[in-house]
């Protein structure tokens, strides 16, 4: 084993877990789930079948990731956000043939308590702000608040809010990282 789970855990068969994973306390990861390398899975999180967790992805306590659900390389989910896999639940009614695809793009931050509303993608290096609820496509580098999130910005790689000059030109305050904004678009030039 090239991964540590705490005792308390619980890790059906056929998961595919990558070197250098920590599972911490009271986690359960769920049948046909793949976790890459280095990622940490907090405290009371739950993964469920089929989810696909790229590498150096930072699940914080009390997540649930349901089917459907795909992140890439670096995505932080921060503690008890959630997402969701079915646009009309009704408990008497069986919807698992309805489960949709949400997509974390590489490097995308959601923050505590959010809410992502399934069938979305979220761009990458994206923002979703603490206890915003995302019910549209997020482009990549926007910064999203409030409920229902809107987009109130953009930010670099680190994670620090991205001005713009004139010639839609940016720079990261702490990386140096240089940042074009074209046609309500941003790509990282330097």
């Amino acid at each position: 084993m090239n991964y540590y789970a705490h005792p308390s855990s619980i890790i059906d068969e056929n998961v595919n877990i990558g070197k250098g994973t920590k599972i911490w306390h009271f986690s359960h990861i769920m049948s046909a789930s793949k976790l890459g390398k280095d990622c940490n899975i907090g405290q009371n999180v739950v993964i469920s079948p089929e989810v696909i967790l790229g590498n150096n992805v930072k699940v914080q306590n009390n997540v649930s990731i349901y089917t459907g659900v795909v992140c890439e390389d670096d995505v932080f989910l921060g503690p008890s956000m959630v997402f969701t896999n079915v646009m009309n639940p009704r408990s008497a009614v069986n919807r698992r043939s309805e489960y949709q695809r949400t997509l974390v793009k590489k490097g995308a931050s959601i923050g505590a308590n959010a809410t992502i509303v399934c069938g979305n993608v979220i761009g990458s290096y994206a923002f979703i702000g603490a206890g915003a609820v995302v019910t549209k496509e997020v482009p990549d580098f926007a910064l999203v608040v409030g409920n229902p999130a809107k987009q109130i910005g953009w930010v670099s790689e680190y994670g620090h809010r991205l001005h713009f000059d004139k010639k839609g030109l940016g720079v990261c305050m702490e990386s140096g990282q240089e940042y074009r904004l074209e046609k309500n678009r941003v790509k990282r030039i330097k």
